[in-house]
């Protein structure tokens, strides 16, 4: 008799998570997978959290171990799930975030243009399923949210699924924000499956409750943390102006799969053919880039990298009706006089923007209650926790970003 051999991996969050040996141990090996290690899960919030320097690699292990607890949860309360639906829904969790660049979002809105993770992600797994041998058929399924069995789908991506179930613990702990710190074995213990659909069980709304409300906190004490939005603001606008030096000629010093980027055009029809160069791209490209960018001729280019290399961030200020015009035009005005700039070198320095935060969205398929008396409701009707209803609705504030008066 063979015993087949597994991988045990030791998380800070969980405890050991098995990872057996077959498919998904193949995949964590690969290169694509490996890149995570040097992907930040949460960009440049470590300037807010100096812990906050976990990887989405770790993120991705913590997903899959949440997901393997999921499943032997709804197997034992006589959900059906065949082998291959299992190990679809394990390689689908695992893979969600394979598409994520170097400090992602600021990435989709300035060398690569308006290319979605989850796309990219997308791409990636198609890639590895010719690698595969066709073996990533299923999850590719399964993530896009086309399989027959919605459940699987919800499992990877829902308003409880276990990607938020682990970011959301993880993030909490390794900022030290006490407030995210969700409940997650009981979430996944109260799991069930009615009519195909993901369901939680009646005993469990309060730790739903409790789940929804972390996140809305966690929004706006973390990941909309007004320091975390200037330092991505500033990230987004280095790597624009160094892209818009590249294009008028300039060789800026940089990574080989930095300047492919920079020196390239990556949209929705050049991306696919680009994958190979995104998959040797990671967060110490951009940061080693923007070292060497400090001393750069290019007053835009050199004082943008000192701001995020140096953590010498521009002024932010938030408030829920948008900044009149009267008001960004007079800081852009005094930096454009005091820096001899043109008025598109300052609107790299002065700029405003809107964020916004809902912690409980129905259009993307609610969080569904399963009753004692075998009825489905919503966990909004399901709750006595009037403010639990608030949480449905978008807040929405303005910020505007401009340099302190030295600079």
């Amino acid at each position: 008799m063979s015993i087949s051999k597994v991988t045990i991996i030791n998380d800070p969050i969980y405890g050991f998570i098995t990872i057996p040996n077959g498919i998904i141990f193949d995949l964590i090996q690969h290169k694509y997978f490996q890149r995570l290690r040097r992907i930040s899960q949460m960009g440049l919030s470590y300037l807010v959290y100096p812990g906050a320097h976990h990887t989405r690699f770790q993120h991705a292990i913590g997903c899959l171990g949440v997901m393997q607890k999921a499943l032997k949860v709804l197997v034992n309360k006589g959900v059906i799930i065949s082998a291959e639906e299992q190990e679809g829904v394990l390689i689908a969790i695992l893979l969600h975030d394979i598409g994520h660049g170097p400090f992602s979002h600021a990435m989709e809105h300035s060398i690569v243009e308006g290319v979605s993770h989850e796309h990219i992600s997308t791409l990636f797994m198609e890639e590895l399923n010719i690698e595969f041998n066709g073996s990533l058929t299923l999850a590719i399924d399964i993530f896009k949210g086309t399989y027959k069995r919605s459940f699987l789908n919800q499992l990877v991506s829902g308003q409880l699924d276990m990607d938020r179930t682990d970011y959301l613990k993880r993030d909490s702990f390794y900022t030290g924000m006490a407030e995210g710190n969700i409940n997650t074995e009981r979430i996944v213990a109260m799991l069930n499956v009615k009519d195909d659909q993901l369901v939680v069980e009646e005993k469990g709304v309060y730790t739903v409750e409790k789940f929804l409300v972390a996140r809305r906190l966690m929004y706006w004490q973390v990941y909309l943390h007004k320091t975390g939005i200037v330092a991505e603001q500033l990230i987004t606008r280095v790597l624009k102006r160094a892209k818009e030096l590249s294009a008028n000629g300039e060789e800026l010093p940089s990574s080989t799969a930095l300047s492919f980027f920079l020196k390239n055009k990556i949209d929705h029809k050049t991306i696919k053919q680009s994958l190979d160069n995104f998959s040797q791209l990671d967060d110490y490209d951009i940061i080693s880039g923007m070292k060497e960018w400090c001393s750069h001729p290019d007053f835009v280019l050199s004082e943008l990298s000192k701001c995020v290399i140096n953590r010498d961030l521009l002024k932010v200020k938030i408030k829920k009706k948008p900044f009149n015009t009267q008001k960004i035009n007079k800081h852009t005005e005094a930096l454009m006089e005091r820096r001899k700039l043109t008025a598109h070198e300052a609107s790299y320095f002065v700029f405003t923007g809107v964020i916004s935060n809902q912690g409980y969205n129905y259009s993307k398929g609610g969080i569904n209650i399963l009753l004692s008396n075998g009825k489905i409701v919503d966990v909004v009707k399901a709750s006595d926790q009037l403010s639990l209803k608030s949480l449905t609705k978008e807040v929405v504030k303005n910020y505007l970003c401009y340099p302190k008066a030295r600079n």
